[in-house]
């Protein structure tokens, strides 16, 4: 996936901050709307999501093309055991497992496996160096900081004058590191073990950027620079790109698994949010903390109020609200314990027209969603308000008098 160690991503075991214990508590997410742009591990991430209480929006925005049908790899393979290399750098653990195994399936799995033993084997990441040790070679080094810098800086180090490299990409090309060896004075024979292309079906990924277009997702999830690139590709072919990076900068929290993966989104001036270590967990766990922290929360008629992305927590108890309601809740928290007229909510409603009575039936709704009546409060021929603790109210009162 990520150049930084997230080609193989464990999950197993990991724990996120604020997971449910119990079946009567509300996930982390509960509320919240996430949308996934992976294709490879989409079920492990989307299960996570599910788990702490997200809803989930799934439009991949690749697909992989299987190893043993890629006639690139095929050539490169059969010209590294014809034409031994002096280093060989190992960036996955997928695609390295995956290229043992085209190999094998091809008929030159054993002459592979006799090449690489007779060459500098560097394998980047510990689970690069698992991959390697189970189709039985051993590495020649492995940095601990699972990065490719590390890689580059001791090949360049040893000096790669004269010295073939074979590269195993990890699904887009590295031109920063191919361009440093080459300028260093070596031959870098590129194996692509896995290659990003568009999806088949461009209708999942369409509906997952109308939706964050719409500002229906709280928060999108990018675990490969190809996927965020074939988003914005996708969006600017429909004419959507403006308003995808205007959502993305002011209303959908933009999350990808790390720095590389985030370069075509940072490219377009879009803020990202990456965890410390590059890995699914994690990833989730920083939305754990990231979209709670966004949630409005007010005392309203003796009850705590959170206001979520589609949901309101009650005291706690999820209560989802429809697209109308929260439309009209987010304009009255905005105001808290103000009176906003019918007219003003009208416009918030979507696909309102010109009938105020609209209005009366939506925050009927409202009330019904929320399970407390009490919580929003009607002000005869004026229109309505949150009916926010006395203790509240002065306070907002006199922040809204400024």
């Amino acid at each position: 996936m990520d150049g930084q160690g997230v080609g193989e991503q464990q999950v197993v075991g990991e724990q996120v901050v604020g997971e449910p214990q119990g079946p009567g508590e509300q996930g982390p997410l509960a509320g919240f709307t996430v949308g996934v742009t992976a294709a490879r591990r989409a079920d492990e991430l989307i299960a996570l999501l599910r788990r702490r209480g997200a809803a989930v929006v799934h439009g991949p925005a690749l697909r992989i093309v299987p190893l043993a049908d890629d006639t690139e790899l095929l050539a490169a393979t059969k010209d590294l055991i014809d034409h031994a290399p002096d280093v060989v750098v190992a960036t996955t653990a997928i695609g390295f497992r995956g290229w043992v195994e085209a190999a094998d399936g091809w008929g030159f799995g054993e002459a592979l496996l006799d090449r690489l033993r007779g060459v500098e084997l560097l394998a980047r990441g510990p689970k690069v160096k698992g991959a390697v040790r189970a189709a039985g070679l051993t590495e020649s080094w492995s940095p601990s900081s699972e990065s490719m810098a590390e890689v580059l800086d001791r090949l360049l180090g040893e000096g790669v004058a004269g010295r073939r490299i074979a590269l195993q990409l990890h699904g887009e090309p590295l031109p920063g590191f191919v361009e440093a060896l080459t300028e260093g004075g070596a031959e870098v024979v590129p194996v692509p073990v896995y290659r990003w292309m568009p999806p088949e079906d461009l209708g999942p990924l369409d509906r997952l950027l109308d939706a964050t277009v719409a500002r229906a997702l709280d928060a999108v999830t990018f675990t490969s620079a190809p996927a965020a690139a074939s988003l914005i590709d996708r969006a600017r072919e429909r004419g959507l790109l403006d308003e995808l990076v205007t959502a993305l900068r002011h209303d959908v929290l933009a999350v990808c698994v790390g720095p590389v993966t985030a370069l075509p989104l940072q490219a377009l001036s879009v803020d990202t949010h990456q965890p410390e270590r590059f890995r699914l967990g994690p990833l989730v766990q920083l939305l754990c903390r990231e979209l709670p922290a966004r949630a409005r929360v007010l005392p309203v008629a003796g009850h705590r109020v959170e206001i979520r992305g589609h949901a309101v927590l009650v005291d706690g108890a999820l209560r989802p609200v429809p697209p109308a309601g929260m439309a009209l809740l987010g304009l009255l928290a905005r105001r808290p314990g103000w009176v906003v007229g019918r007219a003003e909510l009208l416009r918030a409603l979507p696909g309102a027209g010109r009938d105020e009575h609209a209005v009366e039936t939506a925050v009927a709704r409202l009330r019904t969603a929320l399970g407390t009546p009490k919580l929003i409060q009607t002000v005869v021929k004026r229109g309505y308000r949150l009916a926010l603790d006395p203790v509240a109210d002065t306070k907002y009162g006199a922040e809204e008098g400024r």
